[in-house]
């Protein structure tokens, strides 16, 4: 014959079923979760993956509308339409252009939709006279928009160039 259920024992039992279903939800919904500072990781590694494709299109669709950048020897450009025709002109002087930004850091805010990425920078091309290699430090400012993480600004500098098109 089977013992009654005490009515105190039911209910921390229902307080222990729902305690551990929580826990497993929340862990699983923690895993599954990817964090800004991956999220924008990730955009950086897709952004060069863009570059690396010579895709002028898919390299302006990782910048914010209000888009501006110091290039590498100082020129600014401000707006996508300014950087998709600087990538266009690149491209068609340079067939095997290919720049690779490689972060350091990516600092995510805790009160405003911004992270900022610190990190190094490498371009490399041929001349009619031999490779070029080039390269420095980046900052960027990340903005989220609408879910999605876009680049407002960024910053390079020449630290050094090698080969023969160098100042």
């Amino acid at each position: 014959m089977q013992q009654p259920v005490k009515t105190g024992e039911l209910l921390v039992n229902q307080f222990l079923s729902t305690v551990l279903v929580l826990t497993l939800t929340t862990s699983l919904v923690a895993a599954q979760s990817v964090s800004d500072e991956d999220q924008v990781r990730k955009e950086r590694a897709d952004y060069n993956e863009a570059i690396a494709q010579h895709d002028v299109s898919k390299i302006v669709s990782f910048l914010d509308e209000e888009y501006q950048v110091t290039t590498s020897v100082g020129q600014l450009l401000q707006g996508r339409d300014d950087e998709a025709a600087s990538w266009q002109a690149l491209i068609a002087s340079r067939k095997d252009l290919l720049y690779v930004r490689t972060p350091e850091s990516v600092e995510v805010s805790d009160g405003y939709p911004l992270a900022a990425e610190v990190g190094t920078w490498l371009g490399t091309w041929s001349t009619e006279n031999g490779p070029v290699r080039t390269g420095g430090r980046y900052a960027a400012m990340w903005r989220k928009v609408g879910g999605a993480w876009k680049v407002r600004s960024e910053l390079f500098v020449a630290l050094y160039c090698e080969g023969s098109r160098c100042p």
